[in-house]
């Protein structure tokens, strides 16, 4: 089986070799072949960009590697988050992983058990965000605030002179010399003609029939 190998130390004085023997001599004991050895050096683990490991997920989805060696879990992921997270796309890609010292090892039916509870973690964690998510906006709703973007300030006057004046503006345009979106400037529009309180600068009436 081809694998890949990842190793990370944080600072440019350590070194990766240790992680690497180990690894290396782990994937000569199974009989697999390193497809690329990954190392991050000089980065720290609760970085999100690390070259190495971009590399070593870009290549995983054009699946150049059918498995992950890590020595430990810290050395690939930055938080229980992010390990649930790479771990369900490594699932979803069909890729093993394992790692030496937590004996963690999905090549394995024990380690499949575990791959399966992590994932199954990973969706708990999702289930449990979105419910704080769905609770908060519920006791906003309830305590009278409004939720989403805050609704656009909209001068009616000033959307019937540039629909119904000089210029006669379409709706695409008097939404992109406003800002407002179309769906907006339409309905305002619509709604100022059926009050009858369109007007232009001039004071003269807006025609009720005006089409929008």
């Amino acid at each position: 089986m081809r694998i890949a190998i990842y190793a990370r130390v944080s600072t440019m004085e350590q070194s990766p070799l240790m992680q690497l023997d180990a690894l290396r001599a782990f994937a000569k004991a199974r009989g697999w072949e390193i497809h690329r050895e990954y190392v991050d050096q000089g980065v720290s683990g609760a970085t999100a960009a690390r070259p190495f490991l971009e590399a070593m997920m870009r290549d995983a989805v054009s699946m150049k590697f059918k498995a992950v060696v890590v020595w430990k879990f810290d050395r690939l992921f930055r938080s229980v988050t992010h390990m649930l997270d790479a771990l369900e796309h490594f699932r979803s890609l069909g890729i093993e992983f394992v790692s030496l010292t937590e004996a963690i090892d999905t090549t394995t039916p024990a380690g499949k058990m575990v791959f399966t509870f992590l994932a199954a973690m990973a969706e708990f964690e999702r289930d449990l965000a979105c419910e704080r998510t769905k609770a908060g906006m519920d006791r906003a709703r309830a305590a009278g605030h409004r939720i989403g973007r805050p609704r656009a300030v909209v001068d009616e006057k000033k959307l019937l002179e540039l629909r119904y004046g000089e210029n006669k503006l379409s709706v695409r345009q008097i939404a992109e010399k406003t800002g407002i979106s179309q769906t907006v400037v339409f309905k305002r529009l619509t709604q100022a003609v059926l009050k009858g309180t369109a007007q232009f600068e001039n004071g003269s009436a807006t025609e009720p029939q005006a089409k929008v």
